[in-house]
């Protein structure tokens, strides 16, 4: 009975020693301010129209053999990754093409379809990144796929899309990705306006483009802040 004790014990020393060097393998980075960007755009009867803000949160975690130097020797396949991207919905905000702002009230429109009262956030947690192509030069993004959940509007959905990953030295590392979705996808009926008597209808198609900085905090900053 003491052997079968004695055994057990060691085995689950073992498996607790295996999490604990698992879990110290990865290297954690978080969302760094600076030249930050969420796009989102879309059509209607009337005109394309297009939303942006520059606050993205977040972490973004990986394990050994990502890149995270510029040149970096990767291999093609699932890397080891976890991490979450946020954004305050009423940090988005509609501009004109030339970037100044559009209109206040498409604003409030957008902050009422996306429920952002109950949902102050988009969400996205990453599940699964795999590399599909190197860096082509020192300089050159490495072309993953990151698959993950989107939260929208209280709406979880499952989605896939390329992202290029760009280590730019210095422990940070940039990354930027496009994709569509629908609104009806996260239960959004597509705004058509009271005002102009519902003659504005507005696509259910969107693209999503973004631009994130993740920088890995310094070691002396980690251990003030234990």
């Amino acid at each position: 009975m003491k052997t079968r004790i004695l055994f057990a014990g060691t085995i689950a020393s073992l498996l607790l020693t295996g999490l604990s060097i698992h879990a110290a393998e990865l290297t954690r980075y978080n969302a760094k301010p600076g030249n930050l960007k969420m796009r989102i755009e879309g059509t209607s009867n009337i005109h394309d129209w297009q939303v942006e803000g520059t606050i993205i949160g977040g972490y973004l975690e990986v394990g050994p053999g990502f890149p995270v130097e510029p040149g970096q020797v990767a291999t093609p396949g699932k890397v080891e990754a976890k991490g979450e991207a946020y954004i305050p919905v009423r940090s988005l905000f509609s501009i004109e093409k030339d970037g100044k702002k559009y209109s206040d009230k498409m604003d409030e429109v957008m902050y009422e379809k996306m429920k952002s009262q109950e949902n102050p956030r988009i969400v996205f947690k990453l599940s699964e990144l795999t590399l599909k192509e190197p860096a082509k030069s020192k300089d050159a993004p490495y072309v993953f796929e990151a698959k993950g959940d989107l939260a929208v509007g209280g709406v979880t959905k499952t989605i896939t899309m390329p992202v290029n990953i760009t280590p730019l030295g210095e422990n940070k590392i940039k990354i930027t990705g496009t994709t569509s979705v629908k609104m009806t996808d996260f239960k959004i009926d597509p705004p058509a306006p009271k005002i102009a008597l519902g003659m504005i209808k507005t696509g259910d198609d969107v693209k999503l483009i973004f631009e994130w900085m993740v920088a890995q905090k310094p070691a002396s900053s980690a251990a003030a802040s234990k």
